[in-house]
């Protein structure tokens, strides 16, 4: 059963998920959506946001996305990832959502030739960071649920 303390710790978890990449967008556009996004997330946490509210932000994030889909991926899947992490007010499994695409936007960042590892490193960065209290319920959801995820969680791609 999620608890609502699980609940907290998997939109922070979240928000660090995607506010570690959000730079790729914020590189090239002075737009203020993903990041209001990810800091919806922590006002939603902290009792100062409705889960309603919060979508709100996710959508406006969502937005700022659609407007890069020909200009650049990395910057389109770290909007993203601020829209997932924003969404999972409303459902906890977006978690995992947040953190694929953060994975993603970094790959499309690199060279072709560094790919793998990159992917690796987000991939770690982000397990490093997860609060023992959901560390094993993020871990399964990501080997159950790496088929959906673009294979971002496994050891190869």
């Amino acid at each position: 059963m999620l608890t609502d303390d699980t609940h907290h710790l998997l939109a922070l978890w979240a928000a660090d998920c995607a506010e570690h990449v959000v730079c790729l967008f914020e590189r090239l556009r002075q737009d203020e959506r993903p990041r209001a996004a990810i800091e919806a997330t922590r006002a939603w946490v902290a009792g100062a946001m409705t889960m309603t509210e919060c979508k709100l932000f996710a959508g406006a994030a969502q937005s700022a996305a659609r407007e890069l889909t020909a200009v650049s991926q990395a910057a389109r899947l770290a909007a993203l990832a601020a829209g997932q992490a924003a969404v999972v007010a409303h459902v906890a499994a977006h978690e995992l959502g947040a953190s694929a695409y953060a994975i993603r936007a970094v790959v499309e960042s690199a060279p072709k030739s560094d790919r793998e590892t990159v992917r690796l490193a987000e991939r770690d960065w982000q397990r490093g960071r997860l609060p023992e209290p959901i560390r094993a319920l993020v871990l399964d959801d990501q080997r159950l649920r790496n088929d959906i995820c673009w294979r971002v969680f496994g050891d190869e791609q």
